[in-house]
């Protein structure tokens, strides 16, 4: 089996050393426009060849679009074009309402599986990519009516072999979801850190200052802007509903605090620390 990553970074390598992993045999070519990235890659055995996009889809049994989304967008129906009959192609986006109607329009949406995995670090490339990031996760799978058997088959068994916990939606509640359990945290911390930043001007004060709460909450203000942006943009109507709900509990609490209200203050806390026993129950499934 030849299997094509396009896009070789944090997602795309681990789940080429996750998959490598169980079968040692699988040949992985790898496609990028960075050529660093296709050094280390190689060099950190993630795969065994770097090609460009034609010769490397040609000749695949399955193509693996691990690119920011607005790339995976323009990439998909090339790809389609130049898939072979049987073989497959998957995204690992974490929009999925415009690559599905993307994938829709070509002739050969059956070989396409839409799928999340619900994993990733703060930390970007190849370098980043390790074979246990995916072990424990999620994996959201959209559409899958759409997909011919084989391909949903072959999908949903590689990401079981890497550990993951498969769910089914969906676009569009995939979107709505993330928008509030992933993309608001992400502008989170990203308000956080610009908020410090622009307050702090002597960045060794922040430094020594931080916390451990401080490094945690803002930790996902190091994820990758060029790959944030873009998901912002395609979900931006999720999004900016989310961020309006957000705004208001902010509004809410500023208000409480600059009237010395105690007592909601505090009702507020104890009912966000429901989100402990959801997220217990989460973690024990």
């Amino acid at each position: 089996m030849v299997v094509s990553i396009i896009g070789i970074g944090l997602l795309g390598g681990s789940f080429a050393l996750a998959i490598r992993e169980k079968y040692p045999k699988m040949r992985f070519i790898g496609v990028d426009t960075s050529v660093v990235n296709g050094q280390l890659a190689l060099a950190k055995g993630i795969v065994d060849d770097v090609l460009p996009l034609e010769e490397a889809v040609a000749q695949s049994t399955l193509v693996v679009l691990a690119t920011p989304v607005n790339i995976i967008i323009d990439l998909l129906p090339t790809v389609l074009d130049y898939l072979p009959p049987g073989a497959t192609v998957l995204d690992l986006g974490s929009t999925k309402g415009l690559i599905c109607d993307v994938a829709d329009a070509h002739p050969k949406r059956a070989q396409f599986v839409a799928v999340h995995p619900m994993a990733g670090t703060e930390n970007s490339g190849p370098g980043a990519a390790f074979k246990e990031l995916l072990s424990g996760k999620n994996l959201i799978i959209c559409d899958r009516e759409k997909s011919n058997p084989d391909s949903l088959t072959l999908t949903e068994s590689l990401f079981r072999d890497a550990g993951m916990r498969l769910f089914y939606m969906n676009p569009q509640e995939h979107d709505l979801h993330l928008a509030y359990v992933s993309h608001l945290s992400h502008i989170s911390a990203f308000a956080l850190g610009l908020t410090v930043l622009e307050k702090e001007k002597d960045e060794q004060a922040i430094f020594d200052m931080a916390s451990t709460g401080f490094s945690s909450t803002v930790r996902l203000a190091k994820s990758s802007p060029a790959m944030w942006a873009p998901i912002f943009d395609q979900n931006r109507a999720n999004v900016s509903d989310a961020l309006a709900a957000y705004i208001e509990f902010l509004q809410q609490f500023k208000q409480v605090i600059d009237d010395q209200d105690v007592h909601t203050s505090l009702d507020f806390m104890q009912r966000a620390n429901v989100i402990r026993r959801v997220l217990d129950g989460i973690e024990k499934r």
